[in-house]
């Protein structure tokens, strides 16, 4: 390095804990519910918004700071993901849009899987970790979009059960980011 150069050093926390973490939770307590084990309540709803949605979409921000494509794309496209699925949800009760039948939520599902089957592609050059999470993911979205176009709650239900590994996995993943970095070694496996 040259008299005149300046070196900088990264100094930003590691967004990925926090947007696994709100991707993960926010999965498990959805999909207790599409396991049928709890009904659709507002802390549902609440955890989609604030911590599934706005807390990813934080982190993807954070991971664009970072120069992260792959990690800007993913957490701001969930983030929004979740906002959006709450609105599907809540909109026709508040004005006048037309509920969404179970064909078009299959649609915006599918939509869904086949944008996580090309992040599961780009997960390929990283952790197994992170392939977990996203193969795991594009295996509730096939089962959710089965379900909900054949209108099979035990399919439904299934996909609640996958969900939920889905989810743990991406907890899983979100700790071991936090413990392995404040240990400064392998806690977790990534």
């Amino acid at each position: 390095m040259s008299q005149n150069e300046t070196k900088f050093t990264e100094i930003t926390a590691n967004p990925a804990p926090l947007g696994l973490a709100g991707f993960g939770m926010t999965t498990i307590l959805l999909n207790i519910h599409n396991a049928g084990i709890l009904p659709l309540t507002t802390v549902i709803v609440a955890m989609g918004v604030f911590y599934g949605g706005i807390a990813q979409i934080i982190a993807g921000i954070m991971e664009w700071k970072k120069n992260n494509t792959f990690g800007t794309i993913a957490f701001i496209s969930y983030g929004f993901f979740w906002i959006s699925l709450v609105a599907i949800w809540y909109l026709p009760e508040i004005g006048p849009v037309k509920a969404a039948s179970s064909e078009a939520v299959a649609v915006y599902l599918a939509i869904w899987g086949i944008f996580s089957a090309f992040l599961f592609v780009g997960t390929l050059k990283g952790n197994k970790g992170l392939q977990v999470v996203f193969g795991s993911l594009v295996l509730l979205f096939a089962l959710l979009v089965l379900g909900k176009s054949t209108g099979s709650e035990t399919i439904e239900n299934i996909a609640g059960i996958e969900g939920i590994f889905c989810g743990g996995s991406a907890l899983y993943l979100a700790m071991a980011g936090v413990l392995n970095e404040k240990y400064g070694r392998t806690i977790l496996p990534e």
